[in-house]
């Protein structure tokens, strides 16, 4: 397997994926924790076709891997897409699909990393996401980063048996600065 130090952290840095991962992708994308906080539970992700997007990613989107710098060891994967160049904005999505490299800030710096990429070197405006409202690491995450709430879907995601809202969050260039 190999890596392209792409976007360089103190931890981590962003690649190109490896399609040669696609086997551990497949793995993270049926990994309860991973797939109930993107709504896809429900779906059995079984082969290399299922994984579309790794092969075949969209012209708006830019997908990395999340690596560790200090073993080159794939953790999770990270993506900048629906960008709008003319409106200067963008989405991410992120996970660490290594359940035993979570909770140890890996995706914060992931995710200071494409935001800096995205303001500094894409010349976005504008990043937003969406997260589940049972996703409380993931929230917490995302506002320590600078990230903010701006909307909310109530109970327009049903997992286990319940209903739950969806959250808009967003960060601007100028807040991202301070």
């Amino acid at each position: 397997m190999k890596y392209y130090k792409k976007i360089i952290g103190k931890r981590i840095y962003l690649s190109p994926i490896n399609i040669d991962e696609v086997d551990s992708y497949i793995k993270w994308m049926n990994d309860e924790t991973v797939a109930a906080n993107f709504g896809e539970y429900h779906r059995m992700v079984s082969s290399k076709s299922d994984m579309k997007w790794i092969y075949e990613p969209p012209r708006d989107m830019h997908r990395y891997a999340v690596v560790l710098l200090d073993n080159d060891e794939l953790i999770g994967s990270l993506s900048l897409h629906n960008i709008d160049n003319l409106n200067r904005n963008a989405f991410i999505g992120i996970f660490i699909g290594d359940a035993e490299q979570r909770g140890k800030g890996y995706g914060a710096e992931a995710i200071r990393l494409i935001l800096n990429y995205g303001f500094k070197t894409i010349n976005l405006h504008s990043i937003m996401l969406t997260v589940h409202s049972d996703n409380y690491a993931g929230i917490k995450c995302y506002k320590n980063v600078g990230f903010r709430e701006v909307g909310r879907f109530p109970e327009v995601i049903f997992k286990d048996g319940k209903y739950v809202d969806k959250i808009c969050m967003s960060i601007l260039e100028h807040e991202f600065e301070k």
